[in-house]
Formats: C-alpha cells, structure tokens, sequence
C-alpha cells in the first residue's frame, strides 16, 4: 500500500507516523530468522478502518524453517487482516492470526524440511479507538509517552508463566535458573493457537513504539530501552539497539521498529485511562510447560538414580512448578479472547523510568572503552581524533546535567565506530547511510 504521489491525502496520511526499521543476522546465526512488516495506512478511510499496521515475528526451526514460518507470519497477516473488513479490528487481528497459524501449521505438516516450523508474533495496530496489540511469544511492544516506558504485552516464555503463576520469585529468575528462552506459545508447530489482545491504549502525539524480537530485549535493558527510545531519533535509536546488541554478544538476530506518533489527526479523542477487564476465556495447557516439566522429572529420575540427590531435587522441583503453572493457566481466566468488550488484555505489564541518567551514561560509556580496545587490538582505522573529541563534548554535557544531549553524542559515537568497523571487516551488514560526526 504505497501511498500515490498525485493524492494530498495520501502524502498528508503518510505524514502522521514517522516509522524505521531495521533487522540484523547478529553475531551468531547464520541466517536472519526475524521478518518484520510496515503497513501505514494510505488515507483517513484506511486509517479509519485499519489503522497504521506494524509486525514482528521471530521464527524457530532448523535449516530455513524459522526464516519461513516468520516470512509467512508478515505476509499472511495483513492480508487476512483486510479481508476481515466488516469486523471491529481487534477481532479482524484475531482472526488474522489465528488463520495464519493454521496456514503455517498446514504448510509445516506438508513438508518435512519445514515440519514443527513456528514463529512469535507482535502486531500492533494505531486506530481511531486507540493502540491495539496482537500478541503471540516472546516478541515485544513498548509504548513510550512522556518520560515513561510501558510494555504493552505479555511474555509468552516459561519464566513469565511462572511469575505470573507465582510460582517463582524474582530472585529466581535472575539466578538464571529457569531458562529464559523457552517460549511457551508460538505460531505454526500446532493447529490451534491463543492470541492475546491488548488495548485500545490512549495515542498521543509524540508517543513513540517500539516493536522489536528476543535479540534486542534480551541485550538491552528496559531500563535502558527507555531512555535511548526517548533521546534519539527513530533511525538512531534503532540502529544503536542493534549495534549494542552485538556489542554484547549478538547471540540472536535482531529486529527493531520504531514507531513516531507525529500528527493531531492520529491521536485518540478520548484521553481516559486504561480500564483491565478479563474475558473469562481459559487457556489451554501449553505443550511447552508440559515437555518442560517431563524433561526435568526425567533428569530427576536420573540424577536420583546417579545419587546426585541435590540436582535431583532442584529437577523435580522445576517439574512440578512447570505443571502448576500449566494447571494454573487452565484454572485462571485469560484476557486473551477476542469477544465484543471495550478493553482487551491487562497490559501494561511493567513500566520504567524512561529519563537519561548519568550513571546509564557512565554505563554505556564502558561499553564505549571496550569496543574502542577491540578496535586498537584488530588495528581497525578509525579517526580517533573525532571520537575523542566527540566524547570530550558528551561528558562534560552529562558532567553539566545536560544527560539527554550527552547520551545522543555518545550513542552516535558507538554508531560510527561499528560501522567503520563493519565497513573494514567487510561486512555485508556495513550501511550505506553511517552516521557521520
């Protein structure tokens, strides 16, 4: 949907969001398994109707599976999601997804290259009504407004089941003992699939979103999400989530779009606050806590036949909160139902501050040092001169309270050292558009 040159109101409606995004291999993989879709709206009609539509999906499977489970998921969506144009579009999203995962499990089951192929989903929707949220994963949305961040949806990960069930607490989970990377919900290895649906929440203008895979919100904070969303332009803001992703790692691919709410005409009328009602729906038990729970009572039956009586407990323990946590999503009511209410879903689930500070600056800036030795070891040519006046300027900014400012400088310091870096590593990721200091 490409807006026509000769249509004034195609060129205004393009004009009510600004919009980037920008995918990368990472550091480790291969291949690119993330897709991600921007449909903008081409007039008031469309808007009125569909809104501003964006996507993320981050595939799993092995060879091309995940790369095509995840391309269909962006493909499939927005076109059912059209077709449902007599419906109210939260229903019209459900039902867009729930169909593409009967596509991607038909087609999975029809090859056996691509057989149990599954993707995450993360859609979000800017209406008249508000911002609508489809959800399925471990695929995030954020909404920032003002100096806060909220996360609009849910993580459909075995830790997040487990918290919400109360079954673990948050020492627990930062001991790392439960691994973060088993996502209990996912379009494609079944024939049915629940999506949650979140909002309408309240639009304003100069609100900004962020859509963005596992590869991005695993490497970079919340804490720190908020206040580089804030600070940065939307292009700026997108390439440094990528490029500290990889600083840190790059284990997993990632996706990232940002979202800038930039005229009156798209803001929602009606500035109440976010109402949480549940559906009363129940939820199915998710096959994923199941095989969690068989493998963990398997190894404790091993480790107890080995006499290695402490894992073994650890291991049966993790077995029976898995299976509590899967009966509690049957007995507890789900707000993931796309039945006729005002409000769907109980998001936002957690918020933070989203104002630059100078310890995230001091932070940041030892991510800075260290790239800067990797740099001089591997005797990459880089203007140095420039980076250290650069970063001259920012300190004393931050030294002088000016932290927003100090953090932009600093964050487009990082981004012209990786991508000199790139460019003499001759990688295929190198841009075409670098920022120059």
């Amino acid at each position: 949907m490409s807006p026509s040159d000769n249509n004034p109101d195609c060129k205004k409606w393009a004009t009510t969001v600004h919009h980037t995004s920008l995918s990368d291999v990472g550091m480790r993989r291969a291949i690119n398994q993330d897709s991600m879709g921007s449909i903008p709206a081409e007039s008031r009609d469309s808007w009125e109707k569909f809104g501003h539509l964006f996507l993320v999906a981050d595939g799993m499977g092995a060879h091309a599976a995940g790369e095509r489970a995840s391309e269909l998921a962006v493909e499939l969506i927005p076109q059912n999601y059209l077709k449902y144009n007599e419906q109210t579009p939260a229903e019209a999203l459900h039902k867009a997804i729930v169909e593409a995962n009967s596509d991607i499990f038909r087609r999975g089951q029809a090859n056996i290259e691509f057989r149990s192929m599954g993707t995450t989903c993360s859609a979000l929707t800017l209406l008249p009504e508000g911002a609508v949220v489809a959800h399925v994963g471990d695929s995030r949305v954020y909404q920032l407004h003002g100096e806060t961040l909220y996360q609009l949806t849910f993580d459909h990960s075995l830790v997040w089941e487990m918290q919400a069930a109360g079954e673990v607490t948050d020492e627990t989970v930062r001991s790392g003992v439960i691994p973060k990377n088993v996502i209990t919900r996912s379009l494609g290895p079944n024939s049915s699939v629940e999506v949650d649906l979140e909002g309408p929440f309240p639009v304003h203008k100069g609100d900004r979103y962020l859509l963005c895979s596992d590869g991005l919100s695993g490497q970079v904070s919340d804490e720190e999400i908020g206040p580089i969303l804030r600070c940065l332009a939307p292009e700026e803001a997108a390439q440094f989530f990528v490029d500290l992703s990889n600083l840190r790692g790059g284990p997993d691919n990632i996706t990232a779009i940002v979202v800038d709410v930039t005229a009156e005409e798209i803001i929602t009328k009606a500035q109440g606050g976010i109402v949480v009602r549940r559906s009363g729906s129940k939820a199915a038990f998710s096959p994923a806590l199941g095989i969690v729970a068989g493998v963990c009572l398997l190894l404790a039956v091993m480790f107890g036949y080995l006499q290695l009586a402490p894992i073994a407990i650890v291991a049966g323990v993790l077995a029976i909160i898995a299976l509590a946590t899967g009966v509690a999503q049957i007995v507890m009511p789900s707000g993931s139902s796309a039945s006729q209410t005002s409000r769907y879903g109980n998001g936002p689930y957690r918020q933070y501050k989203a104002s630059a500070s100078k310890p995230l600056f001091e932070y940041l800036a030892g991510t800075l040092k260290s790239l800067r030795e990797a740099a001089q070891e591997n005797k990459w040519v880089v203007d140095w001169k420039k980076v250290d006046k650069h970063f001259s300027k920012a300190c004393s900014l931050a030294d002088n309270g000016d932290v927003d400012e100090a953090l932009r400088i600093q964050s487009k310091v990082v981004i012209y050292l990786m991508e000199q870096i790139r460019r003499q590593r001759g990688s295929d990721n190198a841009s075409d558009s670098a920022v120059d200091l």
